[in-house]
């Protein structure tokens, strides 16, 4: 009897020990392997999709799972630890760091490319440029029509779709655009980047403001193209808007910041030991990560790039 108490007690141990083992091993992971969610802004669905597919493909053991959301709820989450890694146009501030750093988490920020916010409108809208202070103007409602902007455009009113109310999309505007002024309530707020192009292609009246990635022409290697359902504004900085002085974002526009709408895009990395979500951040500003941030439409961060003037001189 005393020695089958041993065997069974042995038996148990083992169990128990390989079910740790198991659970331990299911947890590990390196920076080329392993399970991971990472949460991100949908503005970036266009980019972050092509980057995880390309690494996955490239690392056959890695699974990288991706929740778009918000940008608020990601950097909520993010504080709460319930997520190690997220996309966020803004780096953690120092009252963020100091806190998660309490924690003994101490999170890195990495810079991996430059985004522009566009504004597009329906195909059949007569209006193809804007000024930078008009558009703050409509946003906090100071111009309500369309005859505000040009007295040859109807006397409608003239709303802005965003697509959700925590974006990051709408985080830029309010601090960078608006600044100490409020958003005008008129303005409306969707659910995703889709449904404001949806929004815009039903509705002359209507100004959407999206990430740019969304509208550019994947197909088109010369980054010069976006999407045929919809007109894309050309914007301007002076206090007339003219084919001479207004310009589309376009990649080399963003990097002269001849276009004016363009904002950082950080990796924020949280995990306590260097592991998949390491291994992600590193190919996200590695050349290959970069090259896919390019051909995205918007520009790479960490490698250096030329632009070439096109002209039809000889």
């Amino acid at each position: 009897m005393k020695l089958f108490s041993i065997i069974f007690s042995t038996i148990i141990v083992t169990l128990i020990s390989a079910c740790d083992s198991s659970s331990e091993q299911k947890q590990y992971s390196t920076p080329t392997s392993g399970e991971m969610t990472i949460y991100a802004d949908e503005t970036f669905k266009p980019v972050l999709d092509a980057e995880i597919a390309v690494f996955e493909a490239l690392y056959t053991q890695a699974k990288v799972n991706v929740i778009y959301k918000s940008e608020t709820d990601a950097l909520n989450d993010l504080l709460k630890d319930s997520v190690e890694i997220i996309i966020s146009t803004r780096p953690l501030s120092e009252k963020e760091n100091k806190f998660m750093n309490n924690k003994t988490l101490f999170p890195k920020s990495v810079k991996i490319a430059y985004d522009a916010v566009a504004l597009i409108v329906n195909k059949d809208n007569p209006i193809s440029y804007i000024t930078n202070h008009n558009f703050q103007s409509i946003l906090t409602g100071e111009i309500k029509t369309w005859n505000e902007l040009d007295a040859n455009l109807k006397n409608e009113d003239v709303n802005l779709v965003f697509d959700n109310k925590n974006s990051s999309t709408v985080r830029y505007v309010l601090d960078a655009i608006c600044k100490d002024k409020k958003l005008a309530s008129q303005h409306m707020a969707v659910e995703t980047n889709p449904q404001v192009i949806e929004s815009v292609t039903k509705d002359i009246n209507k100004i959407g403001v999206i990430g740019v990635s969304w509208i550019s022409d994947m197909s088109d290697s010369t980054k010069l193209s976006f999407l045929n359902s919809v007109k894309v504004l050309a914007v301007s900085n002076q206090t007339t808007a003219e084919e001479s002085n207004s310009y589309l974002p376009f990649q080399a526009y963003m990097y002269t910041k001849d276009y004016p709408f363009v904002r950082e895009v950080y990796v924020i990395n949280a995990e306590p030991r260097s592991g998949l979500a390491t291994g992600f951040t590193s190919f996200l500003a590695s050349d290959r990560g970069q090259r896919i941030i390019l051909k995205s439409g918007i520009l790479p961060a960490t490698q250096p790039y030329r632009i070439v003037q096109v002209t039809d001189k000889f």
